[in-house]
């Protein structure tokens, strides 16, 4: 008998961060991320960050420098929202704070799609999304010919 193994889906995304302190103020300020739990062991400090009490990214201080695109690895986390208001109310708070964009404003996936989101970098320079599946017709698609999110 051939057993059925379920479908694998992300559980949470860890990244690791040159200054926790500095990340856990963008990432729960910005992004409304709640602390699961933090190690403040010297050496050893991460902290677990959820929504509603779910996993959802590790930070971990150990990077020595920043986010490297050009390197193997990440190459940018994407956040879902529910409609595109909540994109535009994300995007809000985040030019409060002095976020760095990469487009201006809600931008399309691609030329002609219905989806679209804002696109940002944290303060270690790791590109990150929140997007939406509809909402984005009539935004402009900063980059021809190719997904929006591959090349900010």
């Amino acid at each position: 008998m051939t057993r059925v193994i379920s479908k694998l889906r992300t559980s949470h995304v860890g990244l690791n961060v040159t200054d926790l302190d500095r990340s856990l103020a963008f990432y729960g300020d910005a992004l409304g991320f709640q602390m699961l739990t933090e190690g403040k062991e010297e050496g050893r400090r991460f902290a677990l960050l959820g929504q509603d009490g779910e996993l959802v990214l590790t930070l971990w201080q150990q990077a020595d420098g920043a986010f490297a695109p050009a390197s193997a690895g990440l190459h940018h986390l994407a956040f879902s929202a529910g409609e595109i208001a909540e994109v535009r109310e994300y995007e809000e708070r985040l030019r409060a704070l002095g976020v760095e964009f990469a487009y201006e404003g809600v931008v399309a996936h691609r030329e002609g799609a219905s989806s679209g989101g804002i696109f940002f970098h944290d303060p270690d320079g790791t590109r990150l999304e929140i997007s939406v599946p509809t909402g984005a017709e009539g935004s402009s698609a900063p980059v021809t010919g190719a997904p929006t999110c591959g090349f900010f």
